[in-house]
């Protein structure tokens, strides 16, 4: 017979495989989706501009939402709240798709679609960011975040490569009912395999309004020094990381062809990156302080934007997109356990939706300006000034006694 040690161990390993694959379906068809949505804008417009407007829609209703999707991921069910979003987000391309069918392919319908994904996004990643803890022993959370990370780059690795045989083969409403039917496995394994009870504070009766909420999330950031500078860190961050993140499809159609797999290649290295550093991060789970290891990632980020902007020659610029895609789940996995770690578990969701809010309105911000710049002059200009002023960033890390205090592992006794 099993102890009840062994059987709580058990139950929590069914669980978080049943979600994380639930998830890793529904991000597939989403990721699909994405890839085919970026690569028609780019392909049949080849404009900065037209790419600006397409990823402000796509970040604009996440801004707007996130706080209040904060609050709700902290006074209800969270599980339901994932379910919910995964079911907009599947409605809303299936209609796309129809639309498209019958002749009405108009480019700004895949704006709207994007804006309305991003409110399912807006809705879901507070959600997920706090219902992790929910599932997972504290002291797992850094190798279930790293997992995380790889099974997201391993979607990514695959998603590019599938997008791309898929828009030769087929029709791009061929995409759209891909995604629809892969929201609907995640929603039923959700709905019909995973018991995951509420957290304390969905179990009581509300008493105070949204408002009150709200105010509370943004009183307890204000009343932790750590959290000021994380967040304000992390503005700065998302702003000069915008040309990397989305200029680069862009930056290689102009300078060295805009053939499809040229499109791929970047983003499956960028993917296999991303999958070995999320693998790296299980099993090495970082240095003892987090705010270490994010430097070094930090360092990686900068070196490498400021590679891309100078290097000619394209399978060399690969590996550098590898690089960058390794050093990304160095950077967010201690970041996104600092914060399961440290917040109280009901103000959890508050706080990740405050991060959402602050990571999908600081990209937008900075692509305001560099895509429209985008347009005047080089792109490798842009990567080479970003990339210099994120390499400085890093240092900025460890100049913060607050925050070097904040990262340091905690005692045992203290958990106990």
């Amino acid at each position: 017979m099993k102890s009840l040690n062994d059987q709580v161990k058990d139950e929590w390993k069914k669980n978080i495989t049943l979600f994380l694959g639930s998830q890793t379906i529904s991000l597939f068809g989403s990721s699909l989706v994405q890839y085919a949505i970026m690569w028609y804008i780019t392909l049949n417009t080849q404009s900065g501009v037209m790419m600006t407007i397409s990823i402000v829609c796509g970040f604009v209703p996440t801004f707007i939402l996130s706080p209040i999707a904060g609050v709700w991921a902290d006074r209800y069910n969270r599980k339901i709240l994932i379910i919910l979003s995964d079911s907009l987000i599947a409605i809303s391309t299936l209609v796309l798709a129809i639309l498209f069918l019958i002749g009405y392919d108009e480019l700004w319908l895949l704006f709207v679609m994007s804006a309305v994904r991003a409110i399912g996004t807006g809705i879901q990643t507070p959600a997920v960011g706090a219902i992790l803890p929910q599932l997972v022993p504290e002291d797992k959370l850094t190798k279930v975040n790293g997992t995380n990370g790889s099974i997201q780059a391993l979607v990514m690795l695959v998603s590019p490569m599938v997008s791309g045989a898929l828009l030769t083969m087929a029709s791009i409403e061929t995409i759209f009912f891909i995604d629809v039917i892969t929201a609907a496995i995640a929603i039923f394994t959700l709905l019909a395999f995973l018991k995951i009870p509420a957290h304390a504070k969905a179990l009581q009766k509300q008493t105070t309004s949204y408002f009150t909420d709200l105010q509370e999330g943004f009183s307890y950031i204000r009343n932790h020094d750590f959290l000021k500078k994380f967040f304000m860190f992390f503005a700065f961050f998302f702003v000069l990381a915008a040309p990397v993140a989305f200029l680069t499809p862009l930056q290689v159609t102009r300078s060295f062809g805009n053939d499809v797999w040229r499109l791929t290649a970047i983003e499956i290295t960028f993917a296999i990156g991303m999958m070995l550093g999320g693998i790296f991060m299980a099993s090495w789970g970082g240095f003892k302080n987090k705010i270490h290891t994010m430097t070094l990632a930090s360092l990686i980020i900068g070196a490498c934007t400021f590679a891309l902007g100078i290097i000619p020659v394209f399978w060399i610029y690969l590996i550098i997109m590898g690089v960058v895609g390794l050093a990304m789940p160095i950077f967010n996995t201690p970041s996104m356990v600092l914060l399961q770690e440290k917040i109280e578990g009901d103000l959890l969701g508050r706080v990740f939706g405050v991060l959402g809010m602050i990571s999908t309105s600081m990209m937008p911000l900075g692509m305001l300006v560099f895509g429209p710049i985008s347009d005047i002059i080089k792109i490798e200009w842009l990567l080479i000034g970003t990339g210099i002023l994120l390499f400085i960033q890093g240092f900025f890390l460890l100049g913060s006694k607050v925050l070097i205090e904040a990262g340091k592992p905690i005692s045992k006794d203290a958990s106990e």
